[in-house]
This record gives structure tokens, C-alpha cells and sequence, in this order.
């Protein structure tokens, strides 16, 4: 399936990189502002899943172009709305530069799943357009374009594959990579809207937690102590609303008790609906709990960000 808007002419240097995936190793969310934003503590980290992205400057018009097998059936809505697409023009608002592009994306990422697949096409468009640009932002720069646009793209549009954040995820301590894991994301037919997450949070009383938790960076140099920390603020209340996420999230915490890793961890993604997996398997293809079926998706955490390649 693909959703295209703009006619263009297919001319001028390209910018393609992969748009990775990521998981929250752990997240929690602090106090509600008076704005209603909330504040967040995460640990952020890359997968090697990710939709392919290519920009084209020197084109006459702008457009969107968006296919792929985690296209969801409804395709992208309206253009304005999507986060590709905003990107761009948040770059172009700020520089000056470029008055037209043409950007192509091949989703992969499983769609509203908590895996920030929207995010990481944002921060991707915004890096191949740094790439292009003649005179090219600073990250510092990046990083105040990213944060309008959510909390998962300030981090999505560094070089890091690992990072703590903080406040609504524009405040980052970037950190060395970890070993390299294998992951298995279980993908719902259905994804979970990030506001609703909140309001449930909200509703719940549990999205006015006043203080960030105090632990040393040395914590996160290895995995078993990500393991110790790992955790969801997210994850009671979306269960609760979702219980098949609920039943999911028990299956693959009985394969960790079956494969003996103290360094395992099974958590929501984001805020959800993907659930993922480290440390121990489950079989390829599909898993069906509580009558509904949901789809395996293997991938690995990743310790790079894969490099933008720019040609004429």
C-alpha cells in the first residue's frame, strides 16, 4: 500500500538512512505540568528495526510517499499531521532551506505500537536534511527542532544508540552502547493512542509521581543492571484497559522463568501496545492469547546508528 501527496520531478541529491526502531528499557513518568505535559525519566535504546527513509531535495513540490508491509490499512492521514512530514517543514521554518523535498518511506516498524516508528522517520527526514543542507545545524540546533515534535525524537535524531532522558525527552545524557541482544517483539492488530495511555495514567492517579528515581550511571553499564531497573509507568494501567496485553506480557515472563537469564526482561513498549522480549525466544510467526492473534517480529538491540548516505 502507499500514500503519496505532491507531484515532483525525482532530481537533485538524496539522503537516505534507516529510521531505527526503539525501546524503553525503562520509563517513568514524573509530575504532570501545569500545561498538561508530563515530565519523563527513560532509558532509551535503539533497535536494528527500521523503516527506510530517502530525501530528495532540488525537486519542484513537496511530497510524502509512504508504502510498506507495516503500512496500516488506513494509510498515513492527512499529511499535515504526519510526523515525516513536520519534520520537514520545522526544518525548513528554521533554515530557510529547502523550499521543496520529496520524502520516501518504507514502514517496517509496527504502527502505533509504542516502538516510536513515527518518531524515528522525524528524526530520520530531519538528519538526511542536515546531511543536504549547505549550511548544516549543530546538534544542539537538532535537538530544539526534534522537541515539538515528541519525546521520542530529540533522542532519535542523535548519533546514540543508548541515552538516558529526561523532562519531555530533550534533556539527554547520552551512553556507551550495551552488548548486542535479540529481541522479540510481539505486534498487536491494534496499537494504543499515546494520549489515551495518559488519561488512563491520569485517571489512575499514577501520572503525579513527584521525583526522578536516584541511581548511578554506573547502572547502566551492563545489562544486568538495566535488568534491575527495568520497568514500566505505563504498563498497570494499559494492561488493565487491554488485558490480552496483559496475558501477552505473562507468556513471555514464564519463557524467562523457563530459560533461566536473571538478565531477561520483558516489558511494555512505549506506551504500548508491542510488548518485547530480551533474553529469551519465542517461536517465529504468530502467538494468540485471550482470541487474539498477534504477530512475532525478531530484531536485535542495536550498538550504532546506521549512518546517513547522501549521493547526487
Amino acid at each position: 500500500m502507499s500514500s503519496a501527496v505532491g507531484a515532483r520531478r525525482k532530481t537533485g541529491p538524496v539522503a537516505r538512512t534507516v529510521a531505527q526502531a526503539k525501546v524503553n528499557l525503562f520509563l517513568r513518568v514524573l509530575a504532570r505540568e501545569a500545561s498538561g505535559y508530563h515530565q519523563l525519566e527513560t532509558l532509551f535504546c535503539r533497535l536494528d528495526l527500521g523503516d527506510a527513509v530517502v530525501v530528495r531535495t532540488g525537486v519542484r513540490g513537496r511530497s510524502l510517499d509512504c508504502s510498506g508491509d507495516a503500512m496500516p490499512s488506513q494509510g498515513i492521514g492527512p499529511v499535515e499531521r504526519n510526523l515525516a512530514w513536520r519534520a520537514a517543514e520545522a526544518y525548513a521554518g528554521a533554515t530557510g532551506w529547502p523550499n521543496d523535498w520529496a520524502i520516501e518511506i518504507e514502514k517496517r516498524i509496527p504502527v502505533g505500537g509504542g516502538l516510536g516508528g513515527g518518531s524515528a522517520d522525524a528524526g530520520a527526514v530531519l538528519r538526511c536534511l542536515n546531511a543536504l543542507a549547505p549550511e548544516p545545524l549543530p546538534e544542539a540546533a537538532m535537538l530544539l527542532l526534534a522537541a515539538p515534535l515528541g519525546s521520542d525524537v530529540p533522542f532519535l535524531v542523535t548519533e546514540s544508540a543508548l541515552a538516558l532522558a529526561w523532562g519531555r525527552g530533550e534533556r539527554l545524557l547520552k551512553l556507551p552502547a550495551l552488548p548486542v541482544r535479540d529481541v522479540t517483539l510481539v505486534a498487536f492488530p491494534f496499537g494504543v493512542v499515546t494520549r489515551d495511555a495518559y488519561t488512563w495514567l491520569d485517571d489512575a492517579g499514577r501520572g503525579t509521581r513527584p521525583d526522578a528515581v536516584a541511581f548511578s550511571t554506573d547502572d547502566l553499564s551492563a545489562w544486568s543492571g538495566v535488568a534491575r531497573m527495568a520497568h514500566n509507568d505505563f504498563e498497570p494501567v494499559v494492561t488493565a484497559h487491554i488485558p490480552s496485553i496483559a496475558t501477552t506480557l505473562g507468556v513471555l515472563r514464564s519463557a524467562i522463568t523457563a530459560g533461566g537469564d536473571p538478565n531477561a526482561i520483558a516489558l511494555l513498549a512505549g506506551s504500548g501496545a508491542t510488548v518485547f522480549l530480551l533474553g529469551a525466544d519465542l517461536p517465529r510467526g504468530e502467538v494468540r492469547v485471550d482470541g487474539v492473534t498477534s504477530r512475532t517480529v525478531h530484531a536485535r538491540t542495536a550498538d550504532r546508528v546506521v549512518a546517513v548516505e547522501v549521493s547526487d
